[in-house]
């Protein structure tokens, strides 16, 4: 653990003086291997753990973030339990909970979104999810938003994602096309492209 943090530390230090960077690594039994990067690393065991968005910065408390955080498993139970229900696909629901929150149960924006896929106190409510801190009722909550958004815009993620970045509102203010939000722009195919990283994988 010692190791682990030394190395989340330095990362972060790094990271700090790198514009718009993103921090990801993967720990294989006593090695941990870090990247900072503004672009998914190809090696899929990498998984973003650190968010560096303008003006956003994602809390990494010590070493229990990270071991959360490059351990995404441990949120499998809840994922397949989500998916089933709504009939998302699995690897969708990893797909934003990793762009979202890097797999940090206790993320929290400027915002105000909170958790695993980052709901906002609306979205939480409309869907009754009573602690957002809770990875499953997180999780449930998220991937019955994405539901809705799959049947309100057909299914076309690109859709979809600009939606559950930005709102249904601003993707339909936009003439349901992907609003011209700097943030929205680049999280849709950042999404998309570890969608399909994780589809063939996924049960």
């Amino acid at each position: 653990m010692f190791q682990l943090r030394y190395l989340l530390v330095w990362a972060a230090a790094l990271g700090a003086g790198a514009a718009h960077a993103e921090i990801y690594g993967f720990v294989d039994g006593d090695r941990v291997s870090v990247v900072i990067s503004d672009t998914p690393p190809a090696d899929s065991r990498y998984l973003l753990f650190r968010k560096n968005r303008p003006g956003e910065v994602t809390d990494m408390p010590g070493g229990t973030f990270a071991a959360q955080a490059l351990e995404p498993g441990r949120y499998r139970s809840h994922i397949l339990a989500a998916a089933e229900e709504t009939r998302v696909d699995p690897a969708l629901i990893h797909a934003v909970i990793t762009v979202e929150s890097g797999y940090n149960p206790s993320a929290r924006s400027s915002a105000g979104a909170v958790g695993l896929m980052q709901l906002m106190p609306a979205t939480a409510k409309r869907y009754g999810v009573k602690n957002r801190l809770d990875p499953a009722q997180n999780i449930h909550g998220g991937a019955r938003y994405l539901r809705d958004l799959q049947v309100m815009f057909g299914n076309n993620l690109q859709l979809v994602l600009a939606a559950y970045n930005a709102g249904e509102e601003s993707v339909m203010k936009y003439g349901r096309r992907i609003p011209p939000y700097r943030e929205t722009v680049a999280y849709v195919p950042k999404v998309l492209s570890y969608y399909r990283k994780f589809r063939p994988a996924a049960p």
